[in-house]
């Protein structure tokens, strides 16, 4: 059985612990905090038991998924064992991200890969941070995982063509679609995307229309399937805002300047879903 360890018990990292152990893998989560772990492990089941529920699972392909899931709350768990991947799915704080890569550089075995699932932090910096920048690479999962196809390659500058086949592999196995990108801020997607969420989030400081009319408006005049407030709201503001500021300070342009208001919101705590309020309200 192959094995992996996810570090980070959150929205991203859960679902990449869900996927990983639904194709059979055994599965290491990672998380300082008890409360995160119990948290993480509870909102893999419940998504588990939805697959079952809609009929795309069965229920004894849950229970093994369950099964092949282990907690621990240090490091030193990604180490041994069999394990030849690491996915990092820390908060995108460029600190907390450098430090957790310098400690699995020293741990780690020579031949485990070292990938980060960062929005916009580039993976060459990261890589820089480690002993082994050859073995380290973006795997940047969409939210939420266990539905969305689309997995962002990202080859760092020193990231070898061995690591970059053998995660691309490994996606395709997942049932994912792997897509290589280079190392630029924001990848593809939120290069994309965040100065749409941005732009409508200036919409609403302005005046020019409420929440609800933005995301009608993107959803039945452009097709969009969710809002991009909505959208902003189920990524985390904070998250938003994140990507925003790396995109900013990175490029240099104005364009990618996060809104006022997007800031306000974040300074005030509304950062969408996960805190029960942010440009909708969550019962």
């Amino acid at each position: 059985m192959n094995r992996v360890a996810v570090v980070g018990a959150g929205t991203m990292g859960n679902g990449i612990a869900h996927v990983f152990a639904q194709y059979g893998w055994g599965v290491r989560l990672i998380d300082v905090s008890a409360e995160a772990l119990e948290s993480g492990l509870a909102a893999i089941r419940r998504n588990l038991a939805r697959q079952v529920k809609k009929g795309t699972l069965t229920e004894a392909a849950a229970a093994g998924s369950v099964a092949r899931i282990e907690t621990a709350r240090s490091l030193d768990a990604a180490v041994g064992g069999g394990i030849e991947l690491v996915v990092e799915a820390a908060s995108e704080r460029p600190d907390l991200k450098f430090q957790i890569f310098r400690d699995l550089a020293a741990a780690c075995g020579e031949d485990t890969i070292l990938a980060s699932n960062t929005s916009s932090i580039s993976i060459t910096a990261i890589a820089g941070h480690t002993t082994c920048p050859d073995r380290v690479i973006g795997m940047h999962f969409m939210n939420p995982v266990p539905i969305m196809k689309l997995v962002e390659v990202i080859r760092g500058h020193h990231t070898s063509d061995a690591t970059m086949d053998r995660v691309m592999t490994i996606i395709t196995a997942l049932d994912k679609t792997p897509v290589e990108v280079n190392d630029y801020p924001g990848f593809v997607a939120n290069r994309v995307l965040l100065p749409m969420i941005n732009e409508a989030v200036y919409c609403v400081m302005e005046g020019v229309a409420t929440p609800e009319a933005v995301d009608t408006v993107m959803k039945l005049g452009l097709a969009h399937p969710m809002g991009p407030l909505a959208l902003a709201d189920l990524i985390g503001l904070d998250v938003c805002l994140s990507i925003l500021t790396v995109l900013h300070q990175e490029l240099g342009d104005d364009k990618y300047r996060p809104c006022p208001l997007l800031r306000r919101m974040v300074a005030a705590g509304d950062l969408g879903r996960k805190t029960g309020r942010g440009f909708y309200s969550y019962g």
